[in-house]
């Protein structure tokens, strides 16, 4: 009977490794469908596309610093008097007044221009800032992807354990009925299925919580996963990845959009301590119909104020020389970034490697183990232990499979690659320039570019 009792052990075991062998369903869903669900349902982009479309509006209200402001007001106006002489004659005056006014800066020495600058520049950042959370965001979503598919292949590895383990037991409890092994063989067996069994608990609660990660990620739980497609296309050599990061990561970039920013901001400051040239026109009209019109040139300048010009010149430099050295800073960041994800592939690569042999040896050991245990050589505590080494190298693998799988797409961040685009997901994506193109004139609402703003914010659902 006991012989019965391995065969099944055996078949088990072996039917397990075929199910988790076999090729994934057509149906089921693909990293590039997660990809594309988390960029479709992402609050986090959602949030910096506004921040963008408010920058955006930044460049509009310098332009519109560089026009004139006209302005109307109209003034009623009741007034009363009592005459403080012996014929006590009291009398009331009504006056109604409509104004018409335009002021517009005709020389600020470049104040406005320079202004107009800096907020194209800080677009320029805040672009780089959005295409930085889509990488976060991505990323998160392959993490989540890999966790869920390493978490369910480790419950299968520990389902599969539970039932050897179970038919170990009932082949133990077997034997001890025709006296072959002992009460402790038995109890080895009934500890190491209890083992097993919590593992398997920890197993499911991990996949529980790689579940819940994957739906904030990508807006949905998972269903069947498929596998990881091949790996994305990668630099020949560390030095050419590092190159790339540097040229193309969107955190540096927008740091350099920054120091631009800034050096903007030293010109601007020497600016405010030039004059200023403004122009006014007027009309009034009373209601008695007189009217009368005034124009009016003025300039002024600011001579003294308590240092406070000269300070603001001097921090605005200060800034800016904090930012070139924060963009250097950032090289270094991203350099190192990629080197570590580079070693991350490396040895995730070597680890698969070595997990792979120790598979093939724990395999061959357990089946041997397990024939010396039939022959009454080996222990019920020998088979359990080479069991358990066998399971222990299957589960590093999946460790470490996941970890590769992931690294890939790490190193892809660390270049600043990981974008929809990049990554040829065929959908399409938000058009960071299409708001701006829109509102960078500053538009009104009936002119042609408001009309033409109107049909920008209906296409993005805004309206």
């Amino acid at each position: 009977m006991f012989r019965n009792r391995f065969k099944t052990v055996i078949l088990s075991g072996i039917g397990a490794a075929m199910l988790m062998a076999a090729p994934v369903a057509a149906s089921a869903e693909t990293l590039a469908d997660a990809l594309i669900s988390a960029y479709r349902n992402s609050n986090l982009l959602e949030q910096n596309r506004a921040t963008l479309r408010a920058a955006d509006e930044d460049v509009a209200q310098a332009v519109a610093a560089l026009r004139p402001v006209l302005q109307w007001s109209a003034n009623y106006t009741v007034s009363h008097t009592n005459s403080l002489n012996s014929t006590g004659v009291s009398f009331t005056s009504r006056a109604a007044t409509t104004t018409l006014g335009a002021t517009m800066t005709l020389l600020g020495f470049g104040r406005e221009r320079i202004a107009v600058e800096m907020k194209k520049e800080s677009v320029l950042a805040t672009r780089e800032a959005l295409r930085s959370v889509e990488q976060a965001v991505l990323l998160s979503a392959i993490q989540a992807y890999s966790d869920v598919k390493s978490a369910s292949e480790q419950v299968a590895i520990n389902q599969n354990s539970v039932r050897v383990l179970n038919e170990e037991l009932k082949a133990s409890n077997d034997r001890f009925e025709v006296g072959e092994v002992t009460k402790t063989d038995v109890a080895l067996a009934q500890a190491q299925l209890a083992s097993a069994r919590a593992s398997l608990a920890s197993a499911q609660g991990s996949l529980r919580t790689a579940r819940e990660s994957f739906k904030a990620a990508t807006g949905h739980y998972p269903s069947k996963l498929a596998a990881f497609p091949r790996q994305p296309t990668l630099p020949k050599s560390l030095d050419a990845a590092r190159a790339i990061a540097l040229r193309s990561h969107p955190s540096i970039k927008q740091l350099q959009h920054t120091v631009a920013v800034l050096d903007l901001g030293i010109s601007l400051a020497r600016a405010q301590r030039m004059p200023e040239v403004t122009g006014t026109l007027g009309y009034d009209l009373d209601e008695g119909g007189d009217h009368g019109a005034t124009a009016m040139i003025g300039m002024s300048q600011t001579l003294y104020a308590g240092g406070g010009l000269v300070a603001g010149q001097r921090q605005a430099i200060a800034n800016a020389e904090a930012a070139k050295a924060q963009l250097s800073q950032a090289g270094v960041t991203v350099s190192q970034n990629v080197s570590n994800a580079w070693a991350a592939i490396d040895i995730a690569r070597a680890q698969i490697s070595a997990f792979d042999e120790q598979i093939k040896a724990a395999r061959t050991a357990y089946q041997g183990v397990r024939e010396e245990a039939l022959l009454g050589a080996r222990t019920t505590l020998d088979v359990l232990s080479s069991e358990q080494d066998l399971l222990d190298a299957q589960a590093g693998r999946i460790n470490a499979s996941a970890t590769l799988q992931v690294s890939y797409y790490q190193l892809l961040s660390a270049m600043g690659l990981l974008t929809v685009n990049n990554l040829k997901l065929g959908i399409p994506t938000y058009d960071p320039a299409a708001y701006y193109n829109a509102v960078r004139n500053a538009p009104i609402t009936l002119s042609p570019q408001g009309k033409k703003l109107d049909r920008v914010l209906k296409a993005m659902g805004k309206n």
